[in-house]
């Protein structure tokens, strides 16, 4: 057995790319030992800046020798097709094996030595690795077939435990030398096997495992911090990519200008971090401090030096952060708010400005409907200024900004808070664990935004198709889910969508939808009104949308242990369509559906419905007297309906869902009694047709409740 070492030097790879380059390095070799036959007991990768490798342990020094075997055609084949087959296996007919009336070419193929094959592999991984971004260089790269690399490729070393495995690719031969770091060790590097790998580089300043650059780079930064009581700002964002700009990562601690403390934290944060990869810290208040932290590459003689050096392009960066801050709130957010109108939301749906002018009147609607308990001027004021920060030097330096900058600047203005709150979050919640806003005028002004968001572009067809999603509509509508459930919003949802205006480009303002505007489609133009034309188009709309937002529901609350055949169960009666009251209802189903009672109620519900679809019956008929004395347990049936369907229906209907489940676990044991004691397709046919109808109202009064035949188990 051996172990094998390769390490591929080349100029700096991108940080972003270092993850990956080292599964792609473990996998292409992998594949290259599989068809070999060779097999290794473990491969580990490592990559830094200027270096990606790979240890390879216990590979066997020769690849076993293996028997080949091809089918050939019959015994007594015309004999062009045995010609062809000897030229293809490049034997004599006197070699061929006859085994069950067909010739077969066995080969024997001798083993190969590891160090030939690994010589062969090399090459054709370097030209087969998949960077997503790579280069030519030099004289070469006039030609196509010349060497593509992510940097220019300078060294190749290639040891089978202490021996040199000989190969070259683009006039780079292996060897056994490589580079230290390139200011505390610039010289070469040689390495006596794959064991002395890591220690041999230790030496010459470089860390070649990247958990270990990360834990110095995590561990340094919070002692750096500490001693000078002050709190890291927890980045493990910017852990991982100062680990791949580094081979010797050293963290230092730098200080900036107080003065600049007067720009919102969130900027200098992201100036810090974005521009420079530095990390920032708090005082013991928990507030931003004039402290940063630079990961340097050197272990300087003079730190101070570094460190000045890091704060004065700190500096000069939050002095263009501190002149966007300023200049921007010379011009009032409703000044901004104007120049929306030069951006295009969407070629069918207007400008930005046309966007916030639809949000505008919902969120007003909703507030007024009561839906939201917000104030309906409040509502409409935030969500006119809502994408203003959208056209500041800020954002569009920085556009993770958006929405927290427009909110600074209304505070600035002296807008109430309710109205900068709302700016600020109104996107929220962007993603599943993002905090849900529960500030009244916030949740209208972001709820609009998002329903006008799923409707507009499910009215003009851009509708999420397998992967694709292009207008994150899912998460908006994962987001709708969310303000509705955690505020407990109580509204119709088709309703909501009925209340959306559109606006198309080019046009006047117009809607779809009556609710809002009550004159129907008196503004309606050719051009805007192409892909909605009347009230059935509406109504067929907002049963897709409502239907996707349902699907959306189920994966939202998968996650939170609630069966999704529960939430088909309750959807597919119908009419159902305020998620708050759908989900109340789902959640007191699963409650019933576990206990035995549910259970038993269930295997009672499925036989009931499977006779009745058997025989074809359809709808239950008004009760009627029976011609006939009923035996006891269809009369006990008879009796427990009329007693529990009023009572599960009143429940429904007053939303004591859980009373709903009580009413009918009463039926438990009536539908049981009457499936062993009483013969539903009795001879006589007023029996079998009463007897059917019973079972159609326990089917209707079930139903009430929850459609059971969508119901798993």
């Amino acid at each position: 057995m051996a172990d094998f070492l390769l390490e591929l030097r080349c100029e700096e790879i991108p940080a972003r790319m270092q993850p990956k380059a080292k599964e792609d390095l473990a996998r292409l070799f992998s594949d290259a030992l599989d068809k070999a036959g060779l097999a290794a007991a473990s491969i580990e990768t490592f990559a830094t800046p200027r270096r990606l490798a790979l240890i390879a342990k216990d590979l066997p020094l020769a690849t076993a020798a293996v028997s080949e075997e091809t089918k050939g055609p019959k015994v007594g084949a015309p004999p062009q097709a045995l010609e062809g087959f000897l030229r293809k296996v490049g034997l004599t007919a006197e070699q061929l094996t006859e085994r069950d009336g067909v010739y077969f070419a066995v080969v024997e193929k001798p083993g190969r030595e590891t160090a030939a094959v690994l010589a062969e592999t090399i090459p054709a991984i370097i030209r087969a690795f998949p960077w997503p971004k790579s280069m030519r260089w030099g004289a070469a790269s006039l030609s196509t077939e010349s060497l593509r690399w992510v940097r220019p490729l300078s060294g190749i070393i290639a040891l089978l435990d202490d021996a040199v495995v000989p190969c070259e690719i683009d006039g780079v031969a292996s060897g056994r030398t490589t580079m230290g770091h390139r200011f505390h060790h610039s010289g070469p590097v040689e390495i006596a096997d794959a064991g002395a790998y890591i220690e041999t580089l230790r030496a010459a300043h470089v860390i070649v495992h990247f958990s270990e650059r990360c834990k110095l780079i995590r561990d340094g930064a919070a002692k750096a911090a500490a001693e000078a009581g002050l709190t890291l700002v927890a980045d493990e964002g910017l852990v991982i990519e100062n680990a791949g700009l580094t081979e010797w990562p050293v963290p230092l601690l730098g200080r900036f200008d107080e003065a600049f403390l007067d720009v919102p934290p969130e900027v200098i944060q992201l100036t810090a971090r974005v521009n420079q990869k530095y990390f920032v810290c708090e005082d013991s208040a928990g507030k931003l401090a004039n402290a940063f932290i630079c990961t340097a590459n050197i272990d300087a003689i003079d730190p101070a030096v570094v460190i000045d050096g890091n704060r004065k392009v700190l500096a000069a960066r939050l002095s263009d952060a501190r002149f966007f801050w300023e200049q921007d709130q010379k011009t009032p957010l409703a000044e901004h708010a104007k120049k929306l109108e030069r951006i295009t939301f969407h070629e069918k749906l207007g400008t930005v400005a046309d966007k916030v002018e639809r949000v505008a009147k919902l969120a007003r609607w909703l507030c007024e409907e009561g839906i939201v308990a917000g104030d309906p001027a409040l509502a409409e004021q935030a969500a006119r200024l809502c994408k203003a920060d959208l056209v500041t030097e800020m954002v569009g330096e920085f556009p993770e900004l958006q929405g927290l900058m427009g909110g600074y600047y209304a505070a600035k203005e002296g807008l109430p808070q309710d109205v900068s709150d709302a700016i600020r979050d109104h996107y929220k919640p962007v993603g599943q664990g993002d905090d849900v806003p529960t500030a009244p005028v916030t949740v209208a002004v972001s709820l609009a935004d998002k329903l006008d968001t799923l409707v507009g572009f499910f009215a003009i067809d851009e509708k999420p198709t397998g992967s694709k999603d292009p207008f994150a509509l899912r998460r908006a509508t994962l987001a709708i889910n969310a303000l509705s459930s955690a505020n407990s919003l109580r509204f119709s949802f088709k309703n909501a969508i009925n209340a959306q205006p559109i606006i198309g480009p080019d046009t006047d303002s117009f809607t779809i939808f009556e609710r809002l505007y009550g004159h129907g489609f008196e503004h309606r133009s050719e051009r805007g009104a192409q892909e909605i034309h009347d009230n059935e188009n509406i109504e067929t709309l907002a049963d897709d949308i409502l239907s996707f937002v349902v699907d959306r529901l189920k994966v939202q609350q998968r996650e939170a242990g609630v069966r999704h055949d529960l939430i088909d169960a309750v959807f597919a009666l119908g009419g159902e369509d305020d998620l708050v009251r759908l989900l109340a209802r789902v959640h007191a189903l699963q409650a019933f559906v576990t206990t035995e009672d549910g259970t038993n109620l269930l295997a009672g519900y499925k036989r009931a419905a499977n006779i009745l679809k058997k025989e074809g019956f359809k709808a239950a008929p008004a009760e009627a007297a029976l011609s006939y004395t009923p035996e006891p347990a269809e009369k006990a049936l008879i009796d427990a309906l009329g007693a529990a369907a009023p009572r599960a229906a009143e429940a429904v209907e007053a939303e004591r869902f859980a009373d709903a489940m009580a009413a009918l676990a009463t039926l438990r044991a009536p539908i049981d009694r009457f499936f062993e004691e009483v013969t539903v397709n009795a001879e006589e046919a007023d029996k079998r047709s009463s007897r059917l109808a019973l079972l159609g109202r326990f089917r209707d009064a079930v139903h009430r409740v929850a459609d059971f035949s969508r119901i798993e188990g």
